[in-house]
């Protein structure tokens, strides 16, 4: 309706345009200091909001554990008296990510080197977390992988290095580590890390919104299937949420970023420790009656981009009265 009255603005007034056209010239200059105008609105909080025994006796199995998201999953979860275990290809980074972790929380944090493409290294590495601290009692599936590119010059090896990693490696594991739940008849939460495109799908990401989108389908076929066993399948969609890793493959030059922030309703971009406390909620006795469900976790992006219309927000009051002058000159329907 507004678009088609802005339309009829312009025919009814063509020497109008130009001015319209001007007001409408939707400039991001204003936007550029989100960080410091509405993100004061919006801090990040650290703090673990959750008492710090509410793992106490509970074993935590994080992939990808030892950088990043991961790695402020884990550091959580310690914190509030899990046992964890973390995994990667890079046993080295393993090592020493978990001797800071257990230095600073006091809580054994173990490395095991596990490349989650490969089924017969994913049952060796749950064989030896099953001897090492028994079956875990929360899953996280956070090891990913991702790049730009555009589609039309993805090779089948570049397929395969996300989807091996994202849908395939999370596939191995997640059946792997099920399987002996059941039969040890064990309840465990298993989470996955996944993002707000796998919804709807995003141009020059496809192989991880294809895969994404795999994994959110596979969680909710076992949240269905497998909740007689004791065990709950949960996803956390997110929005941009800046670590090295990501970064360094998404925005390569730093471009995006400012771009980004323009359009965050909240101003920012997430904190690995926000991602940590919502992680370790749903993945805690408190949120035992929530299984199958996917929670976005975005600052309000994917609602930025979706709405029409919300580009508006960057008109300027003085453009707004042009704006409605000329609204208010057009007559009939």
């Amino acid at each position: 309706m507004a678009a088609t009255l802005l339309v009829r603005v312009v025919r009814r007034f063509p020497s109008a345009a130009s001015d319209l056209g001007k007001a409408l010239c939707l400039k991001t200059r204003s936007n550029s200091t989100h960080e410091g105008g509405q993100a004061a609105f919006f801090p990040a909080d650290a703090r673990p909001m959750l008492p710090t025994n509410t793992f106490d006796g509970q074993v935590a199995l994080i992939t990808g554990g030892g950088t990043g998201l991961g790695r402020a999953m884990t550091m959580m979860l310690s914190t509030l008296g899990a046992e964890c275990i973390i995994t990667s290809r890079k046993l080295d980074v393993l090592e020493e990510t978990a001797r800071e972790i257990s230095a600073a929380t006091g809580n054994k944090v173990h490395a095991i080197r596990c490349d989650i493409r490969d089924p017969d290294t994913v049952k060796s590495a749950v064989d030896e977390v099953q001897n090492l601290t028994g079956l875990p009692h929360v899953l996280i599936s956070n090891a990913a992988g991702n790049f730009v590119c555009p589609s039309e010059n993805l090779t089948p090896g570049g397929w395969r290095a996300i989807t091996d990693t994202v849908l395939t490696g999370t596939a191995y594991l997640t059946l792997e580590v099920g399987r002996r739940l059941i039969q040890a008849k064990q309840g465990a939460a298993v989470l996955a890390i996944s993002t707000i495109y796998s919804e709807f799908g995003s141009g020059f990401v496809a192989p991880s919104a294809a895969a994404k989108a795999g994994v959110e389908a596979l969680y909710k076929s076992l949240a269905s299937e497998w909740g007689r066993y004791g065990l709950r399948f949960n996803a956390i969609q997110l929005g941009p949420i800046k670590t090295k890793g990501a970064f360094s493959r998404l925005d390569p030059t730093g471009q995006f970023e400012a771009t980004m922030l323009a359009r965050m309703p909240t101003g920012r971009l997430g904190q690995p420790e926000e991602l940590a406390n919502l992680a370790a909620y749903v993945c805690s006795p408190y949120a035992n009656w929530m299984t199958g469900s996917i929670l976005r976790f975005d600052g309000g992006e994917l609602v930025s981009l979706a709405g029409e219309f919300n580009d508006l927000r960057k008109v300027t009051k003085e453009q707004w009265e042009t704006i409605s002058n000329l609204i208010r000159k057009t007559k009939g329907s």
